[in-house]
């Protein structure tokens, strides 16, 4: 079975009844886990929006929250940290943790980072992207470890994705506006499925670029199950 992933991300803006409708929707379309970030003010100061999207991020002041949000929907949720002390907050409530592109790279060179040896102590599930083939890096078939094929780019053309190298991977993170990427990812045998969602297209939320709404959710979820029947 493929472990589909809505990234909510920062596309809740803040307000937990959105939070909640989101998870409701990715509940009901049949994804296994929503995602969440957590970043701090330092990582975010050059943003020309950062006053709202610091209310975007996991803290201290909705982590229960979103926890119970979740319990109450009957969806699991993890999140992306982005500095080391939030993988200290996150730790009781998630099963798995997420590292971005960009703080995999280092990991890929077989270096390390204070944020990645903190996420590895905590013997829980990491999912890592990944813009190139991890099977040169130390921690290519660390059990803990699952990777995802990602172009860290906001949006993502289709003629910028190479899945050449997909079965190196577990799965995709998914940053192109058309549903054919994941589902070629789907096609190909990956076993991990992440996509961005949002509440609304027209609306300003920060990754709508790159963001499917609740409809092609739906669409995406059911071609993909579909994949699923196709001996690979």
């Amino acid at each position: 079975m493929i472990f589909l992933v809505a990234e909510i991300g920062v596309n809740w803006n803040g307000d937990l009844d959105l939070a909640k409708e989101m998870m409701l929707s990715a509940k009901k379309t049949g994804c296994n886990a929503v995602k969440f970030q957590a970043f701090n003010e330092s990582i975010i100061k050059d943003h020309p929006e950062n006053s709202r999207l610091i209310n975007t991020s996991i803290s201290k002041k909705n982590i229960e929250q979103i926890d119970e949000l979740s319990k109450s929907v009957g969806i699991e949720w993890f999140c992306t940290p982005m500095y080391p002390e939030a993988v200290d907050l996150l730790v009781p409530f998630v099963k798995r943790f997420k590292i971005r592109e960009t703080d995999g790279r280092p990991i890929l060179k077989n270096e390390t980072t204070p944020l990645f040896e903190r996420v590895l102590k905590t013997n829980k599930e990491i999912i890592i992207s990944s813009n190139s083939s991890p099977r040169t890096s130390k921690y290519f078939k660390n059990s803990q470890i699952k990777w995802l094929y990602c172009v860290p780019k906001y949006p993502c053309e289709l003629n910028e994705l190479d899945f050449t190298d997909i079965r190196d991977f577990h799965g995709f993170s998914n940053h192109s506006p058309n549903i054919i990427a994941p589902v070629t990812a789907a096609i190909l045998g990956a076993k991990i499925i992440e996509i961005h969602i949002t509440s609304d297209k027209s609306k300003n939320f920060f990754d709508n670029n790159v963001s499917f709404d609740y409809s092609e959710l739906e669409e995406l979820v059911k071609l993909i199950h579909l994949s699923e029947k196709i001996k690979k």
